[in-house]
C-alpha cells in the first residue's frame, strides 16, 4: 500500500504492530491512537461537528492521531444516528427527510471540523454504511417470498406481491453529485409489506434474485439485516457504490474508513470496493471492518476472504474485558488474550474497550464495568500490539436513555493516553502469569526521551511483581503516572524493579 509519508525502515516495521502513526520524522514517531468520536445518545442539536472542530487541539495534546466520525450522511430522520442511511450523497446539504442538517450539523461544519483535525495532524476515518438503505421515497410492488428468520435459506411461503419501500429518487438533492435512482431490483430483500402492514423477512423474486454470498453463515445466510437490503450481485449497484466511495473520500478529504456491518455484505465486493477507492484516490485509506462476533475464526475467515485488505475490530478482546469486569475478581487474568485477534494477528487488530453498540441501552449491550475500564484501556494503550480505539462515551460519558449511563472517565484515561504517546516504546516483556495480577514492560528507545514503562493491572487484591525494564534504565526512579499508587521504584543494576498495584486497579510506572 502506498504510504503518504516518509518513514524509516524501523518505523515501517513498527507500523505493522502499532497502527498508523503521525508526526513521523527520520528519528521519531508517535504511537497511533484512534478515537471513536460519538456515542449513540448524542443530543440532536446539530452541534457535534462544531464540538469536534473546537476539540481538535485538545485531542492532539491528549495523544489522539485519528478520529472515526459517525455516518455523516442523511438518515431516515434528523435524529438518525446515521445507520438508517437514506442518501449517502447528502452530508447535511439538502432539505430532505424534513431537515437540511443531520443530527451532527451541516456539511460545511463537518468540513470545518475535518480541516481543524488535519491542521492538528489528526487523520479522519469516515463511517461507511453500505449494507442497507432506509427512508425510501415511495413504495413499489415486488414479488417476494417469506423466509425463516432463523434460517434465511428456508422459504416459508409461496410467492406473492408485497408493497416494499424500495424507491429512492432523492428529490431534495435533484441529481447533484449522482443521478442514480434506486429501484426494487437494486435490493434483494426487506422486512415490511406496506399493503398488509406485515413484518416478515422477505426475499425478492425475479431478476435472478438470491441472497448475496459469501456473508456470515449465522441464521443460514446473514445477508439480510434491516431496511431494504442492497444487492451486491447487481452490477449497477456495484458500480454506483464504488463511484460513491471515491466521491465520499475526496469530498471530505478522508484518510480512511470504518466499514459497518461487514458480516452482512458480500465479502468479495468489500475487497473490490476498498481496492477501487484506494486506486482512484491514490491514498492508503486505512480501513477497519466491523465484524461483530465473538468468534476469532469467523473474523480471521473474513480477513482472509478479503485478502487482508482491511483491519478488523478485536471483538473477542472486548468480550474478554467484559467477562473480566463482571467476574467478581474470579476471572483468570492469564486468559485475557485467549481467542483474540491481537494475539493471533496483531497487524490487523484494532482494539476496543466499548463502542456505540455495546454501550448501555443498545442491542449488543455488553458494557465493560466502570471500575475495569481504566484497566482495559491500559491494556490496549500501553502494549506494543494492536491499534487502540478510545470510545467517546468512555471519555466524555454517555447520555443514554437506559437506567445505567457511562460516567466520564477522562481524568482517568488522560494519563493512559499520555503513557502511550510519550512512554510506550521499545521492547515488550509480558508477565501475564498470575490469575489476578498481570503486567508487562516496555524498555523504551533512543528516539523518545525517558521512554519505557511498566504496567500492572489486577481484578483481585493488590500486590507486587518483579519485572524487567532493561539495564539501560538501571538506577532510575519510576513513579505511577496514574497516581493510583504512591510507591516509587528504583530500577536495580540488572534492570529489574519491584512494582506494586492496588486491588482492582491499574498502575503505569514511568521514569521520574
Amino acid at each position: 500500500m502506498k504510504l503518504t509519508m516518509k518513514v524509516t525502515s524501523t518505523v515501517l516495521a513498527l507500523m505493522l504492530v502499532c497502527g498508523p502513526f503521525l508526526n513521523v520524522s527520520a528519528n521519531a514517531y508517535t504511537n497511533g491512537t484512534m478515537m471513536q468520536y460519538f456515542e449513540w445518545y448524542l443530543p440532536n442539536d446539530g452541534n457535534h461537528w462544531n464540538k469536534l472542530n473546537t476539540d481538535a487541539g485538545s485531542l492532539k495534546n491528549a495523544g489522539i492521531t485519528a478520529v472515526w466520525i459517525p455516518p455523516a450522511y442523511k438518515g431516515t430522520s434528523q435524529n438518525d444516528v446515521g445507520y438508517g442511511a437514506y442518501d449517502l450523497y447528502d452530508l447535511g446539504e439538502f432539505n430532505q427527510k424534513g431537515t437540511v442538517r443531520t443530527k451532527y450539523g451541516t456539511k460545511q461544519q463537518l468540513k470545518n471540523a475535518i480541516s481543524s483535525l488535519h491542521q492538528n495532524d489528526i487523520q479522519v476515518y469516515g463511517d461507511v454504511v453500505m449494507n442497507h438503505k432506509g427512508g425510501a421515497d415511495y413504495t413499489q410492488n415486488v414479488t417476494a417470498v417469506e423466509v425463516d428468520p432463523n434460517n434465511r435459506n428456508n422459504e416459508t411461503s409461496g410467492e406473492y406481491q408485497i408493497q416494499a419501500w424500495t424507491g429512492f429518487n432523492f428529490p431534495g438533492r435533484n441529481n447533484m453529485y449522482s443521478n442514480f435512482k434506486w429501484q426494487w431490483y437494486h435490493f434483494d430483500g426487506t422486512d415490511w409489506d406496506q399493503s398488509r402492514s406485515l413484518s416478515r423477512i422477505y426475499k425478492f423474486r425475479g431478476d435472478g434474485k438470491t441472497w448475496d454470498w459469501e456473508v456470515s453463515s449465522e441464521n443460514g445466510n446473514y445477508d439480510y439485516l434491516m431496511y431494504a437490503d442492497v444487492d451486491y450481485n447487481h452490477p449497477e449497484v456495484v458500480q454506483e457504490m464504488k463511484t460513491w466511495g471515491t466521491w465520499y473520500a475526496n469530498e471530505l478529504n478522508l484518510d480512511g474508513f470504518r466499514l459497518d456491518a461487514v458480516k452482512h455484505i458480500k465479502y468479495s465486493f468489500l475487497q473490490d470496493w476498498i481496492s477501487s477507492v484506494r486506486s482512484n484516490t491514490n491514498k492508503e485509506m486505512f480501513t477497519v471492518a466491523e465484524f461483530w462476533k465473538d468468534d476469532l475464526g469467523a473474523i480471521q475467515n473474513y480477513l482472509s476472504k478479503t485478502g487482508y485488505s482491511q483491519s478488523a475490530f478485536d471483538v473477542p478482546l472486548h468480550y474478554n474485558f467484559y467477562d473480566a469486569s463482571k467476574g467478581g475478581g474470579y476471572f483468570d487474568m492469564r486468559t485475557i488474550l485467549n481467542g483474540t485477534l491481537v494475539a493471533s494477528n496483531p497487524t490487523k487488530a484494532v482494539t476496543i474497550v466499548d463502542n456505540h453498540d455495546s454501550q448501555p441501552g443498545q442491542a449488543l449491550e455488553s458494557t465493560v464495568m466502570d471500575w475495569f475500564k481504566p484497566l482495559a484501556y491500559a491494556f490496549i494503550l500501553t502494549r506494543s500490539s494492536g491499534y487502540p480505539t478510545l470510545f467517546y462515551g468512555d471519555y466524555y460519558g454517555t447520555k443514554g436513555n437506559s437506567t445505567y449511563e457511562i460516567p466520564p472517565q477522562k481524568s482517568k484515561l488522560d494519563p493512559l493516553l499520555r503513557a502511550r504517546k510519550d512512554y510506550a516504546y521499545g521492547t515488550q516483556k509480558d508477565y501475564i502469569d498470575h490469575p489476578d495480577i498481570i503486567g508487562w514492560t516496555r524498555e523504551g528507545d533512543s528516539e523518545h526521551m525517558k521512554s519505557g514503562l511498566a504496567t500492572l493491572i489486577t481484578d483481585g487484591q493488590g500486590g507486587n511483581k518483579w519485572m524487567y525494564v532493561g539495564t539501560k534504565n538501571s538506577g532510575e526512579t519510576w513513579y505511577d503516572l496514574t497516581g493510583n499508587s504512591t510507591s516509587k521504584v528504583t530500577i536495580n543494576h540488572d534492570g529489574w524493579g519491584n512494582f506494586s498495584v492496588n486491588g482492582g486497579s491499574v498502575s503505569v510506572y514511568v521514569q521520574q
